[in-house]
């Protein structure tokens, strides 16, 4: 069988030589073959190249998104630390403050969270050696958890020093209306309690305190108050008498002036009246008396200056 040949002829310009190709049939077949397998193949490269290059285009994308939930998620957690960390203080400042005005701790079992605290979980460095994607999701229900309980702590906070404020703001006015500062200056001859009476000779109940001076020195209330007496006694001679609240309510007697008037209102410090000799004394002094609920009290309990 004779092979078949393809003829190729060049020929120049003027035509005035020309060459000639012979090419077998089955050559220029292969040739055809190949660069098909070849034009595949290039085909094939191309595909996978370009697979390949948005592959790793999407890959760079997780990566940058992994990295910027990996620094939120350091910065919640931070965060959160940083808010226990407060919250601690105030517990601390809370028991402070319930020792000072001896108030009790609030009534009920305490939460896990009240007692040990609560952690900020792994922190995203854990996460084996840095492999967040794998750790996201546990990572994000422990901060989420972490939140809940620093909720749950801030509340309970927030109930005690309501509490801790409306108590002591209660006994902000009881001690206002405590009288806890010395009514006059001067020298205390005679205390509260048994002694022998310098008229009589005889045992008698002394109900309050003497303080001498001269006549003329400032009494002042040793509370916040309402005046309800000003008269004259024929044992006191001129005397105040003013209500402080809570079943407080104090004396004074032999005074040689009086500067108030009953229903008027009183503060710690202002000045009531002035020491004098009326009364049945022997020498100018004040006759300082304080009742708790009608009942005679030692005014010295009281006073803290």
């Amino acid at each position: 069988m004779r092979k078949r040949y393809y003829t190729l002829y060049v020929m120049t310009n003027d035509a005035s030589k020309s060459a000639q190709l012979k090419i077998p049939a089955g050559l220029l077949k292969a040739a055809g073959v190949a660069v098909a397998v070849c034009l595949l193949a290039a085909g094939v490269i191309i595909f996978d190249y370009m697979r390949l290059k948005a592959s790793d285009t999407e890959l760079y994308a997780l990566k940058k998104e992994n990295t910027s939930q990996k620094i939120a998620l350091q910065g919640l957690t931070g965060k959160i630390k940083e808010i226990e960390a407060e919250i601690s203080k105030l517990n601390v400042f809370d028991r402070k403050l319930r020792i000072i005005a001896n108030i009790e701790e609030p009534k009920g079992p305490k939460t896990a969270a009240q007692i040990n605290g609560i952690g900020g979980g792994e922190t995203p460095e854990d996460a084996d050696g840095g492999a967040l994607s794998a750790k996201k999701n546990e990572l994000v229900k422990s901060l989420d958890a972490d939140l809940k309980g620093l909720e749950q702590r801030a509340r309970s906070q927030e109930s005690s020093f309501t509490e801790l404020q409306e108590t002591l703001l209660k006994r902000s006015f009881l001690l206002v209306s405590t009288p806890s500062i010395w009514p006059a200056h001067g020298w205390v001859t005679s205390v509260y309690g048994e002694r022998i009476s310098p008229f009589t000779g005889l045992p008698q109940m002394h109900k309050g305190l003497d303080i001498a001076n001269r006549a003329g020195t400032p009494v002042v209330a040793p509370a916040d108050g309402v005046v309800v007496k000003v008269g004259v006694d024929p044992y006191l001679g001129k005397l105040v008498t003013i209500s402080h609240g809570y079943g407080f309510k104090t004396t004074y007697g032999h005074l040689s002036e009086t500067f108030v008037r009953v229903g008027q209102k009183v503060k710690r410090g202002t000045k009531i009246a002035a020491i004098g000799d009326t009364g049945r004394s022997t020498g100018a002094h004040l006759h300082y008396e304080v009742s708790m609920n009608g009942a005679a009290v030692n005014p010295d309990k009281y006073i803290l200056n």
